[in-house]
Formats: structure tokens, C-alpha cells, sequence
């Protein structure tokens, strides 16, 4: 059973997280049944890109992003070649390491 790693968070998963998890699950799925709230304005339906994290190992085990995807996560803050919207990213047969971005879009736009 393959396992994601949640690195630290300050807001969202201070200790960080290490979980089991059954392939075919996204990671915002898996990390919202541990308790670790990673924003999902749109409820998990690839309409927005407050869900976005960064796939620090593992990354090449996902599915590539579809076309949608990848126009959601060229508007999405501080995206690097790592990034993937949680909602999107179905979890495989191999072990990940996720790093939840400090910033989303709303919460940018929240504070100024």
C-alpha cells in the first residue's frame, strides 16, 4: 500500500502527516479524510486552483495532468515543474511526498 507524506505546514499540518492510502484516491481526498483541510474552493471539481501542492517525490507516478488541469495550474500562484492541483492527482502504486504551497490564490487575495 503505497503511503504520502505530508510535509510540515505551518497553517494547515504543523507535524506533518505520513498516511496509507488505497490507489485511485486524489490526494485532496486522502488529505481532507486525515484532517488536513487543504483548501478546495471549487469541492473537487477542477474549477479553480486553491487546491494546488507540490509533488516533491513520486511526481512521475501520477497521471499526467489533462488539458484543464494544466490551464488551471497556469493561473495558479507560485506553480514550479512539481505542481499539480490535489483534486486531479490520483494517487498510484507508488509512495509520494506532498508539500502544500504557504499561498492560494484566495488567500493572496484575502490578505491585501
Amino acid at each position: 500500500m503505497p503511503k504520502i507524506v505530508f510535509l510540515p505546514d505551518d497553517n494547515i499540518c504543523p507535524e506533518g502527516a505520513v498516511v496509507d492510502v488505497e490507489p485511485g484516491k486524489s490526494i485532496c481526498e486522502v488529505a481532507l479524510d486525515q484532517g488536513i483541510e487543504i483548501e478546495h474552493a471549487c469541492e473537487q471539481s477542477c474549477a479553480c486552483t486553491t487546491c494546488h501542492v507540490y509533488i516533491r517525490e513520486g511526481f512521475d507516478s501520477l497521471d499526467e495532468a489533462d488539458e484543464l488541469e494544466e490551464d488551471y495550474l497556469d493561473k495558479a500562484w507560485g506553480v514550479d515543474p512539481d505542481s499539480r492541483l490535489s483534486c486531479q492527482a490520483v494517487v498510484g502504486n507508488e509512495d509520494l511526498v506532498v508539500e502544500i504551497p504557504k499561498y492560494t490564490i484566495n488567500m493572496v487575495s484575502e490578505k491585501h
